[in-house]
């Protein structure tokens, strides 16, 4: 089995003085906030990023509890990967459970940047792996109602632009052929593992149908858990990934048509340790991976587009920009393929 990376990463010396928790708001006119996580010691800092954000702290309990949280300490990175799981990160519980994979992710990708900076190293080095350039996917959905505009205005832009998109039971006939026809297509999403109410069971198996006609050649990512889903979805079981059940790498052993691609998302996955698991599962295993995105504000794009760079850079990543997030695309965004950036220090792309 490929050694994992937290065999590399495990005994860092890490120092910790002090920290914060801020809000970080999308540029206008986007409307998501997430939390940015500091740790400083020996005049350097970590960063990492909560994408639960404000939507997972409305009331602000959390920014006011964190500042009295019992972090500062001489650590390795284990260790204190160990004491956070002590801490109480939530005055309110979170909606979600998932919720608090987020923030201990968010936590510990700080630690790693804040070691990695203490020792003047860089997550490539460290792990002796060299970044590569990123193929990445713009992630999206439709609009609604659901519309075709929302990829051909893209297009016009960007004509080489790939996308990801979120399938919905709404689409038409007629928009799943206009769009598949434009061979931009490498993931259609059905989000079908979040355990949602399906409101229209008929149309719901009628669109698959209809994706799973035109759509040749594409991943098919977390297909409903129904019967009548598995049926359509068997005869393409090598096209299917999964990214909402993953969160270790018995999750990707145990998943559904004995699964051959992972949607592999950090801060779905929570921690450090669990996320070096899955990658050397999946690399033992001969699995395709990609990168996957949760509407990461700052430094946490980056980071997992890192990752990608040093894992599976020739997957559809879903780590495009996050200006790639904008209603409208400005002009002279940077495009697939990201290159990688040279003299990485930290755990950060730049």
């Amino acid at each position: 089995m490929p050694e994992s990376l937290w065999t590399r990463i495990a005994d860092l010396p890490l120092v910790v003085e002090a920290h914060d928790v801020t809000s970080l708001a999308a540029p206008a006119p986007a409307d998501r906030v997430t939390l940015l996580v500091a740790l400083r010691g020996r005049g350097e800092e970590g960063q990492g990023e909560d994408v639960g954000g404000n939507m997972m702290d409305p009331e602000g309990a959390f920014l006011r509890a964190a500042p009295a949280l019992e972090l500062p300490g001489e650590w390795t990175l284990a260790s204190f990967a160990e004491h956070l799981r002590g801490l109480d990160l939530w005055p309110d519980p979170p909606e979600w459970d998932l919720a608090r994979r987020f923030r201990n992710w968010a936590f510990e990708s700080a630690a790693l940047d804040l070691a990695l900076r203490q020792a003047g190293a860089g997550l490539p080095e460290v792990l002796g792996r060299e970044p590569r350039p990123v193929r990445f996917v713009n992630s999206l959905g439709l609009g609604d109602p659901p519309a075709f505009e929302a990829v051909g205005h893209r297009l016009e832009r960007y004509p080489d632009l790939r996308f990801k998109l979120d399938a919905q039971a709404s689409w038409s006939p007629e928009l799943i052929a206009r769009v598949a026809e434009t061979g931009a297509v490498d993931i259609v999403d059905f989000k079908g593992r979040y355990g949602l109410p399906v409101d229209d069971e008929f149309a719901l198996v009628a669109m698959y149908e209809q994706v799973l006609e035109r759509f040749d050649g594409v991943i098919f990512e977390d297909p409903h858990d129904r019967p009548d889903v598995a049926a359509l979805m068997a005869p393409r079981a090598a096209q299917v990934s999964f990214d909402a059940p993953i969160g270790t790498a018995a999750d990707v052993e145990g998943a559904d048509f004995g699964a051959r691609i992972v949607n592999v998302k950090p801060s779905r996955i929570g921690g450090l340790q669990a996320l070096s698991g899955i990658y050397a599962h999946c690399e033992a295993e001969g699995l395709l991976m990609y990168g996957g995105g949760m509407g990461e504000v700052g430094i946490a794009r980056g980071q997992i587009e890192l990752l990608a760079a040093l894992f599976h850079p020739d997957g559809p990543n879903d780590v495009a920009p996050s200006r790639y997030n904008e209603l409208e695309l400005p002009a002279g965004l940077d495009e697939s393929p990201l290159r990688p950036v040279a003299d990485v220090v930290g755990f950060r792309w730049s």
